[in-house]
């Protein structure tokens, strides 16, 4: 199966005060998808961890059209095309609505892991086979680096808790986005859904590791970064459009 089609229905817990479904959803959502596809595929989480090597994701760029509704069925379809900038292996994501009405594309790198060094592997150690889905995309961009400055102003720090932290013993990538848009003023979630997201992961976060979250913008588009109080390390990078 080249592409993997699931579909899920918009719950009440997952919408915010106009009824949508908030941006983490989308990450949840995709991540969920993708572990399914890869499992069909043969590469479930328990066969990667046992072999040495787990997929982790990296850049993720995401651009809506729309927002699902509370109680609205949404589709989404995936499917891996091959290998970017010679480290990334790629996936793109396909969102619709009711009636396939259409809610959002992204594109996602994620990288090779050995979990227990934490260490990047290469592409060419994986010795399995993916569907060769080249030519097909969802979002045809790269996913660059997007070298954010220092000069943001911190809004929280936040501690990476139980709720945080996920089967990797790190934590989630859609907790990232949900700490990215709580740095933002809640104001500008009131000027209309957001337009486009992209988020980079750069270190992982551990338990109990105190994450510093600043922000800057001019109401159309803002740039948020994590910086880890324990490591010193900036954690990740994100702008945010609406």
């Amino acid at each position: 199966m080249d592409v993997w089609t699931e579909t899920t229905t918009v719950r009440a817990f997952e919408t915010d005060v106009h009824r949508r479904w908030k941006p983490a959803c989308f990450f949840q959502n995709m991540q969920q998808a993708a572990t399914h596809h890869a499992a069909h595929l043969g590469f479930d989480f328990d066969s990667m961890l046992a072999a040495g090597r787990i997929w982790i994701l990296s850049r993720v760029k995401f651009i809506f059209t729309d927002f699902p509704l509370l109680g609205e069925t949404v589709t989404i379809r995936t499917w891996p095309k091959g290998i970017g900038q010679k480290i990334f292996f790629l996936r793109d994501f396909e969102f619709s609505g009711q009636d396939e009405r259409p809610l959002a594309v992204a594109t996602t790198a994620w990288i090779l892991l050995d979990p227990a060094a934490r260490r990047m592997l290469l592409p060419q150690t994986f010795t399995g086979h993916l569907p060769d889905n080249r030519g097909r995309f969802a979002l045809d961009e790269p996913l660059e680096k997007l070298a954010i400055s220092d000069d943001l102003v911190e809004r929280f720090t936040v501690q990476a808790g139980y709720s945080a932290v996920d089967v990797m013993g790190h934590v989630n990538n859609a907790r990232y986005v949900e700490w990215a848009c709580d740095s933002l003023p809640y104001g500008a979630f009131s000027n209309g859904p957001m337009r486009w997201l992209q988020i980079n992961y750069l270190n992982e976060v551990r338990p109990g590791e105190r994450v510093s979250l600043r922000a800057g913008g001019n109401g159309a588009e803002w740039r948020v970064c994590g910086q880890n109080l324990d490591s010193g390390q900036r954690a990740y990078e994100a702008v945010v459009a609406f």
